[in-house]
């Protein structure tokens, strides 16, 4: 069977270039994401997430901009990788990468900031990670705080200049307020459905079935605390979160969103990128189309994101 190309939303490897020297040509203990693993996996489009570590003592902006520079040294000494642009064909050699930030905290409260990371190349941006900050409340935060003044001024500057709202780490109330302003398709690019394992982090289904009635869609990530909360989760509790998806939001809100590089275990049967088309096939046996896996594991992504991106002349 000819691979089906796979989109994935979310991973953590410039975390790891800028703090552990990761090379995604050589394979070092504990990455995950690596070049021969993205080709044999059939991936043609993968976004690499700016992660801002609040344990750190290195300012936000400052950590951002050095995985910034981890993405652009990564383009420059592999020319399999290319930016995303709206005329990118999976067909070829070329991977497709998109620049995102994981927290809001990475602007330091300023849409200057904001405004400088557009030009630099970011597509996406989460608003918090797993604590609360100046923008927002997050999932696993306290309180249920939403959006905060400056988080709707942030979230407007961010739909003026053409970058995606990312709702994943983001709470209830949060989302609530996201989709009580928003203009334009939002998505989550690495979070789970909460109908099929009650975790905070998971999307609740009357919150999917908004964000696809506005165009957006939603990544289904990895991670076994995520998935069913039991350390032997494997492709089948992935495939479980994807068809609850499609079943609550339809055919083209669904995605992948693998959170490779950011998690402490893997799924027993999906270690690695390589192993992606297992996904994919699991998909197919399902009783979902093959035109139906292709969307999820590639075109709803794709069509998502470039309506962020240039037009071509």
């Amino acid at each position: 069977m000819r691979e089906i190309f796979v989109a994935d939303a979310h991973c953590d490897f410039l975390y790891g270039m800028y703090r552990h020297h990761y090379d995604i040509r050589e394979l070092s203990a504990g990455q995950s994401v690596y070049l021969p693993y993205l080709r044999q996996g059939g991936v043609k489009l993968q976004f690499f997430a700016i992660w801002i570590d609040r344990a750190l003592k290195t300012p936000p902006l400052q950590q951002c901009l050095g995985m910034v520079d981890a993405y652009y040294r990564m383009l420059d000494e592999n020319d399999t990788f290319t930016p995303l642009t709206r005329d990118f064909s999976p067909d070829g050699e070329k991977i497709a990468t998109v620049l995102t930030v994981e927290s809001g905290e990475a602007i330091e409260g300023s849409l200057a900031a904001l405004r400088v990371l557009k030009k630099l190349g970011v597509a996406a941006m989460t608003l918090t990670w797993n604590q609360n900050n100046e923008l927002a409340g997050a999932a696993m935060g306290r309180g249920g705080k939403g959006l905060t003044t400056l988080g709707r001024e942030t979230v407007k500057e961010m739909e003026r200049i053409n970058i995606a709202v990312d709702v994943s780490h983001l709470s209830d109330e949060g989302i609530d307020d996201l989709l009580g302003m928003a203009q334009k398709p939002i998505f989550a690019s690495h979070s789970n459905a909460r109908g099929v394992y009650d975790c905070p982090r998971a999307l609740a289904d009357a919150h999917i079935a908004a964000i696809a009635a506005k165009g957006g869609v939603v990544g289904v990530n990895f991670f076994y605390k995520q998935l069913c909360g039991n350390s032997n989760a494997g492709i089948e509790d992935i495939v479980k979160h994807i068809l609850h998806i499609v079943k609550v939001g339809g055919i083209g809100c669904c995605c992948i969103g693998s959170d490779f590089d950011g998690m402490t275990q893997y799924p027993r049967d999906l270690e690695n990128s390589a192993m992606l088309q297992d996904l994919a096939a699991a998909l197919l046996r399902t009783g979902l189309s093959r035109e139906d896996v292709e969307r999820v594991a590639y075109k709803n992504l794709y069509d998502y994101i470039i309506g962020f991106l240039p037009k071509v002349p």
